[in-house]
């Protein structure tokens, strides 16, 4: 299943899984560097997802940007 999702996708985004991740050919990817939120407390949480919804908000600006462009 996830590599279907992974052929379909324009863009895929790891968060910190370096070699670990598989790589599928001809597919744009970004690494976000994220704290890891183990251990954080609520407030470091909340903002490490705020975190990740600024990047994916920007990201998918970017790629309606480049569909109408």
């Amino acid at each position: 299943m996830e590599s279907a999702v992974v052929r379909a996708s324009d863009v895929v985004v790891t968060m910190g899984c370096g070699d670990a991740c598989p790589i599928y050919p001809g597919k744009r990817y970004v690494d976000w560097e994220l704290a890891d939120p183990a251990g954080k407390s609520l407030n470091d949480v909340r903002a490490i997802r705020d975190e990740i919804d600024g990047r994916v908000q920007a990201l998918l600006a970017e790629l309606v940007r480049a569909r109408v462009g």
